[in-house]
């Protein structure tokens, strides 16, 4: 890897993880980058994981404020994106990667109207179960975001604020703080499987884990001010972007 390359690879890094600070999605920028760098497809999907893991971690610490008086959420729900993020890595290593294509487009497009529609389905879903615990499927939709999120993860925090978003009762920056952790879970659990049992660019790696960090708690500290409804726009725009990008 050249120079400039690795000066690509990093940068790209840090857009990442300030992205997913924010809403998620940073895999769009990373991971044609080091395809376009020389990395193979699968190396790369796996040495991007690797890299991602400690910006999606400090996009969570950047938002604990947000996260105080959710520690029964947490509880809740990390063991479904643990359980998730392992099925979907232990998927990457053993399918092809046509296996999920057509349908990582269509779920992110459902993310996208999900968060769009939110303030009106959450009105027309305050059924009994919909308190502070949340509605009774948000647990098994957030495994089936960590099996998405351990495969691939684009978009993954598009999906994980529509879950959070519309199945439970708090704002949307609080829902943002608990989409960090548990983006996190996935990610970490991905990344040390992959460490254990597949091949990782190292190099790549590290510019990407240094980068993200630094993009991680810069999206945070500026993502936490945003109005509700700038939010939600900027969830609903890099979905689009996600969708066109990933189809054409």
């Amino acid at each position: 890897m050249t120079w400039f390359e690795a000066l690509l690879v990093f940068v790209a890094g840090m857009g990442a993880g300030t992205i997913n600070a924010v809403v998620g999605s940073g895999t769009l920028l990373t991971f044609p980058a080091l395809l376009a760098v020389g990395i193979p497809p699968v190396v790369a999907n796996v040495s991007n994981t690797v890299g991602l893991s400690p910006g999606t971690a400090a996009g969570a610490i950047g938002y604990r404020r947000e996260l105080e008086g959710q520690r029964g959420r947490m509880l809740r729900l990390i063991p479904a994106s643990l359980l998730g993020g392992i099925v979907g890595a232990i998927l990457l290593l053993k399918l092809p990667d046509s296996a999920f294509e057509a349908i990582v487009p269509g779920l992110i497009l459902l993310g996208c109207v999900l968060v769009a529609l939110q303030p009106w389905l959450s009105k027309r879903i305050s059924l009994p179960e919909h308190t502070h615990r949340g509605a009774w499927w948000v647990i098994p939709a957030v495994f089936a975001t960590g099996v998405y999120g351990g495969y691939f993860g684009a978009a993954q925090g598009v999906l994980l604020m529509a879950i959070l978003g519309i199945g439970m009762d708090a704002n949307l920056q609080r829902m943002n703080g608990l989409k960090n952790v548990l983006a996190t879970v996935v990610n970490t659990v991905a990344a040390i499987l992959f460490i254990i049992v597949a091949d990782v660019d190292w190099l790549a790696a590290a510019l990407i884990a240094v980068g993200s960090t630094i993009g991680g708690f810069v999206g945070a500290r500026y993502g936490r001010r945003l109005h509700p409804t700038a939010l939600r726009v900027l969830i609903v725009v890099i979905g689009i972007i996600a969708i066109v990008t990933m189809v054409f």
